[in-house]
């Protein structure tokens, strides 16, 4: 067998119970978004109990108004992320199958989705409380980082969205599909923990430098500020993992083995790329017109 790590034995399910004839299961995956939901919560309101943090020294809203905007975040999350995943990459199959568009316990999110899903909710929702839009985007981005990375090490705890073929040290033999996927004379290949790549640039780097900037360099004073180093920075990271990222089966063919949505004669960009370049554009914009706003 090809060296490489081999892939920790740890049930996607941290606890289930059987009531009346039916199977219920706590999944690491959820655990996952709640804790981090949480962790990021905490992060946010020690901010706005901080007046000085903010520009005016006013904070963006209240603790008490923070918790309801988070209720219309999951439900941005849930909703976006799900139709993301049905628009953005199995149309077809849906379009055939549209009973199961709601079925989000099969699997099938996207991230790109969820998040058009939260800025439908913090829009709607700032309108309504008379919230400034920008400093409510950037209390969401502060708190965003821990739900990313505890949900990419679910992730990897499922042995899902798994990376490409390695012979690096630190490829990583995924079980079933992963390791059938590129087996050759009965050799199991290991490969990249993509997950564990994002959870560290998106969910660790991310995190760090949103707090650094929070509460050490002034940054919510600078409305919109946050919320263009968090589009630009999940961007980058998330552009740079797909080069060592499995693409999504539909997209992999004989004649396009890299999985590229756009390609020309080999050269192109994922699915993920490509829903991720406008991240990173429109992120950058909006650092620039952030400070120059507030010059």
């Amino acid at each position: 067998m090809q060296s490489g790590i081999p892939f920790p034995d740890i049930s996607p399910e941290i606890v289930s119970i059987s009531l009346f004839g039916m199977e219920f299961a706590l999944r690491w995956y959820a655990m996952a978004y709640i804790v981090g939901i949480i962790i990021g919560w905490r992060i946010t309101v020690a901010a706005l109990k901080r007046p000085a943090l903010w520009r005016d020294q006013t904070p963006a809203m209240t603790p008490e108004q923070l918790e309801n905007l988070l209720t219309w975040i999951v439900i941005g999350i849930i909703g976006g992320g799900r139709l993301g995943y049905v628009l953005f990459y199995q149309p077809g199959y849906y379009l055939q199958n549209p009973a199961e568009i709601p079925m989000i316990w099969t699997g099938g999110m996207s991230f790109h989705g969820g998040f058009l899903g939260v800025v439908l909710a913090i829009l709607i929702f700032a309108r309504r409380h008379g919230i400034p839009l920008g400093s409510a985007a950037d209390s969401i981005a502060l708190a965003s980082p821990p739900a990313i990375l505890l949900g990419r090490i679910a992730n990897f705890i499922n042995a899902e969205l798994w990376g490409r073929p390695t012979d690096l040290p630190w490829g990583v033999i995924f079980p079933g599909e992963a390791a059938q996927a590129c087996a050759t004379a009965g050799q199991l290949c290991a490969r990249h923990p993509s997950q564990l790549y994002e959870a560290f640039l998106e969910g660790v780097v991310l995190l760090i430098l949103l707090v650094w900037l929070a509460f050490r360099r002034g940054a919510l004073r600078t409305p919109w500020l946050m919320s263009g180093v968090f589009f630009t920075g999940y961007g980058l990271g998330r552009f740079a993992v797909e080069f060592v990222r499995q693409p999504d089966a539909q997209f992999v063919s004989p004649g396009n083995p890299l999985g590229l949505a756009l390609h020309i004669n080999g050269w192109g960009l994922t699915m993920g790329q490509l829903l991720t370049l406008p991240m990173i554009i429109i992120g950058l914009a909006v650092i620039v017109a952030a400070r120059r706003a507030r010059a």
